[in-house]
């Protein structure tokens, strides 16, 4: 049996443009509330990983917060850059080699499409002067193609990013607190059919940050901490359908690298998907988000379209997703995105939401990231059993 881990503090920078700040400052600030948050100094974190895409290296990040020696190791990864920073920062409490770690993830991205280079991704030059390396040519043939399959129309990927502006009206970080109806954003511009330009996020700048601590030290520390029930990162296997390789290989539905790791974040946190009162799936636009709920285990393939048009996944729905805005309305600083979600299901456990807190005092979270080239993290997380047990007595 692994040992316990509690996440004793989250912190978060605004999202959004941010002239003059740099990534590195929103990294800064967004450690600065975390430790607030969980009551410590800096002083007192053993361990530390973190990562940017575009922003800089997050161990440099000692020459603001203070010359301890800590050990801060550099993670890049991708969309789960932050995810994949939690997991070792969870590891090495699980291990006994800290007591308190640290993850941060940051970011400050130009405007304009990201730019991936062929050469970094192992593809030839003549992948990227194809115009394949333009990545929303991927979400919009993917969602295409499960559009067919299943049965989803152009109206529910409106009706997703018309959801995600109206949570991040109600979310003082969030970039985008605008709302927009459904109909403004289906007759948008099209980028790729069917995806409109609204349907999409950009590339953005943010920080996020998150503590975690052997059980002993969140008992000393108090009774706001959120057990980390299960924590997984994966990498995708023969057959899947990709950023960066999107083709069906042989007869059979493409493998999900998505649905091995939820898969075996449930398994290990000896939940299922049913047990979740609140969520956050990557929605780099709005059918991934849609293809997510299925591939988390949610729902069936399909079954998205009345799941939608009911409201089960609004903020007083069955399964309220992405109470934050999500990407669509935060942006998408990728070293920052998968931790901003976790922040997001820790201040919903912990009933600190305000105008977009979920109802009847949810008790299960799950956060899921997703990015090229086929990798995913899950994370569930429950309000800490020694204090709110869970019991088959749900309201």
């Amino acid at each position: 049996m692994t040992a316990a881990v509690d996440i004793v503090g989250v912190g978060l920078s605004a999202f959004g443009r941010q002239p003059g700040v740099s990534g590195r400052q929103m990294a800064v600030s967004a450690i600065a509330s975390a430790l607030a948050d969980a009551g410590i100094a800096w002083t007192d974190v053993d361990v530390a990983f973190g990562g940017s895409d575009s922003a800089g290296l997050a161990d440099t990040l000692v020459s603001e917060l203070g010359f301890t020696g800590i050990p801060f190791t550099n993670v890049r990864n991708g969309c789960a850059t932050g995810g994949s920073a939690l997991f070792s920062a969870v590891n090495a409490v699980r291990s006994g080699a800290a007591s308190i770690g640290l993850a941060v993830g940051f970011d400050k991205h130009p405007r304009g499409a990201f730019d991936p280079m062929p050469a970094d991704w192992g593809l030839p030059e003549g992948y990227g002067e194809a115009g394949l390396m333009v990545t929303t040519q991927f979400f919009g043939a993917k969602i295409s193609r499960y559009m067919r399959e299943h049965g989803i129309t152009a109206g529910t990927l409106a009706r997703v990013a018309e959801k995600s502006y109206r949570n991040g009206a109600l979310n003082p970080n969030a970039w985008r607190r605008e709302p927009m109806s459904a109909e403004a954003i289906a007759s948008a511009d099209m980028v790729n059919d069917p995806l409109t330009r609204y349907m999409f996020c950009s590339p953005g700048e943010g920080g996020a940050a998150v503590i975690v601590a052997s059980a002993d030290v969140a008992d000393r520390l108090g009774g706001r901490a959120v057990r980390l029930r299960a924590i997984t990162h994966r990498t995708r296997r023969f057959g899947s359908f990709e950023v960066f390789s999107p083709s069906v290989q042989g007869t059979g539905e493409p493998t999900s690298v998505t649905a091995d790791a939820a898969a075996a974040a449930f398994a290990e946190a000896g939940l299922a998907p049913s047990d979740v009162d609140v969520a956050q799936l990557q929605d780099t636009e709005s059918g991934a988000e849609i293809m997510h709920m299925a591939e988390c285990g949610f729902c069936e393939h399909g079954e998205q379209e009345q799941w939608i048009a009911n409201g089960d996944t609004e903020i007083g729905g069955r399964l309220p997703v992405n109470t934050d805005g999500g990407c669509i309305a935060n942006g998408e600083p990728i070293g920052a995105s998968g931790l901003r979600q976790v922040h997001e299901v820790v201040t919903q456990l912990r009933g600190e939401a305000g105008d977009r807190q979920v109802p009847n005092a949810p008790r299960v979270g799950f956060t899921h990231v997703y990015g090229a080239p086929g990798i995913s993290a899950c994370t569930v997380l429950s309000v800490d059993d020694r204090f709110a047990p869970i019991t088959e007595d749900r309201p």
